[in-house]
């Protein structure tokens, strides 16, 4: 395999780009390695769902984004440009959030399947009952038999081991991690009474369990608040449940901010919890280390389970009690958080988009090896 491949002709087929309201980690991911691609010389475009006020098309970063269709006509619109002008295309990236574009209808060749993780928890709990198994039925069964040998990257080794779970060959899956932005330390101070949670307001990110945790300690931590840092369509639910578990004079909702602003809130956060059901790496959990934030995340959540450093760049627990009792532990120590605030900021500056794109385009590179 040659150390500088070749220029090529590459699109991301995706279901939103980083600006959607809906956008999150996966489409931070996606832009993030397109970009360093096409620093390399490569054509790159993405193509992804229309929303309110986007443009049909527009070149950032020497990246082309194209957005047609909706939420779910954006599926059926991107296999036929695969089938059509995408043909001439040298590689097709189908990103598999769950549901597939079904690339592999259109090509045998050029093809790769990037997976941040597997929806089976999502589906039941965003759509319960005979969606949600439907949905499952596809990630599951439908996806695997169709796309068994297609070579896949993922983000974590949890994320690989439910996709050989599924039936994938594990020869042909290739991890690679989250990268990150360079930014630069804001030195806050670390507030013993405020924490913080990232993540987008949607339901599988149980951000409810947040507000547990500082009812909880209310007792040995009257001042304790919660910065709520990121924005979603389940915003007033998480609204409702704050008042319901009398803890709305301590939560704030800032909503989507600037990566300057959360830097700041990050940075001003004692530590960052993660209740997530599943994270395929846990994008967040690196922007906090970042900034020197530890945090406390859910064992079973998956890839967390490789973002977090145990004992030493964050906690992982096993349940909500779990993370009360560690969030009150870290609080009451400020020893042992300085101690993790300082490793998980010197582990976070190991991770960039650069390596990230640097491994993606070798699995490129060795497409040309597949037999057609």
């Amino acid at each position: 395999m040659s150390s500088e491949p070749s220029a090529r002709s590459i699109t991301f087929l995706t279901w939103r780009d980083q600006k959607h309201p809906d956008g999150g980690g996966s489409e931070v991911y996606v832009e993030s390695v397109a970009r360093e691609l096409a620093s390399r010389g490569h054509r790159v475009q993405v193509r992804c769902a229309r929303y309110p006020g986007s443009a049909a098309r527009e070149v950032e970063d020497g990246v082309e984004l194209v957005r047609n269709g909706g939420r779910l006509t954006v599926y059926p619109r991107a296999l036929w440009w695969a089938l059509t002008a995408g043909r001439r295309t040298d590689v097709i990236v189908d990103v598999i959030n769950g549901l597939p574009f079904m690339a592999r209808v259109a090509r045998r060749k050029g093809l790769i399947a990037l997976v941040h993780h597997v929806h089976r928890e999502q589906w039941h709990i965003i759509y319960p009952g005979w969606r949600g198994r439907l949905g499952w039925w596809i990630e599951s069964r439908l996806t695997p038999a169709v796309y068994r040998h297609v070579v896949h990257v993922t983000v974590s080794e949890s994320s690989r081991r439910d996709l050989v779970a599924l039936g994938v060959e594990p020869d042909l899956i290739h991890v690679a991690h989250n990268g990150l932005d360079v930014r630069p330390v804001i030195h806050a101070g670390h507030d013993a009474t405020r924490i913080s949670v990232l993540a987008r307001l949607v339901p599988h990110k149980q951000v409810d369990h947040a507000f547990r945790v500082v009812g909880a300690l209310h007792d040995a931590h009257p001042d304790l608040a919660l910065d709520v840092i990121g924005d979603g369509w389940w915003r007033d639910q998480l609204v409702q449940a704050a008042q319901d578990l009398g803890v709305e004079d301590r939560v704030v909702f800032h909503g989507r901010v600037s990566a300057d602003r959360r830097d700041e809130l990050l940075a001003s956060s004692a530590v960052m919890l993660l209740p997530s059901v599943k994270e395929g790496w846990g994008l967040a959990v690196m922007e906090a280390a970042a900034q020197g934030t530890p945090t406390i995340a859910y064992r079973s959540a998956g890839g967390v389970a490789e973002s977090v450093v145990d004992g030493e760049t964050g906690l992982l627990v096993d349940d909500v009690t779990e993370m009360v009792e560690a969030t009150r532990h870290l609080l009451s120590n400020s020893r042992r958080r300085h101690a993790m605030s300082e490793m998980a900021r010197h582990r976070a500056t190991g991770f960039t988009w650069r390596a990230t794109a640097t491994t993606v385009e070798r699995v490129i590179a060795g497409l040309s090896d597949q037999s057609p």
